[in-house]
């Protein structure tokens, strides 16, 4: 993967992620709903990701439409990944521990968490 997003970036990511592609409008549009942002600051970081090779524009339109360089599912892999190995030593048990141990999983959410976890174990097998 290339560049970490920055906090910022994971959020305009998210937008694009969900949206498929989107202008500098459309992303500060959804993130003005949770937040107080300026639309040139928003601009910005989607000019430093474009710059990072986070994000890719066309420029045939009349306005610049963005898409994301990098997959969801590779960005929450790598970052997860760092987050372990900084945060908890490298134990994933300790993370999922302490994930657990801040919440309050419903039945459902239990037995989804077995099953993921025989599945694991049966890949091994």
């Amino acid at each position: 993967m290339q560049e970490k997003p920055t906090a910022a970036e994971l959020e305009v990511l998210a937008i694009i992620w969900d949206l498929g592609e989107a202008s500098v409008r459309d992303v500060h549009e959804k993130l003005a709903l949770d937040k107080e942002t300026g639309y040139t600051t928003t601009l910005k970081i989607m000019q430093n990701m474009y710059a990072k090779g986070l994000l890719s524009r066309d420029e045939q339109k009349k306005r610049h439409v963005y898409r994301a360089e990098v997959s969801q599912k590779d960005t929450q892999q790598s970052l997860v990944k760092s987050f372990i190995s900084k945060t908890f030593g490298g134990s994933a048990k300790k993370l999922v521990m302490q994930a657990l141990g801040q919440s309050d999983p419903s039945r459902e959410e239990i037995e989804e968490i077995r099953a993921f976890l025989d599945k694991i174990e049966n890949k091994r097998s």
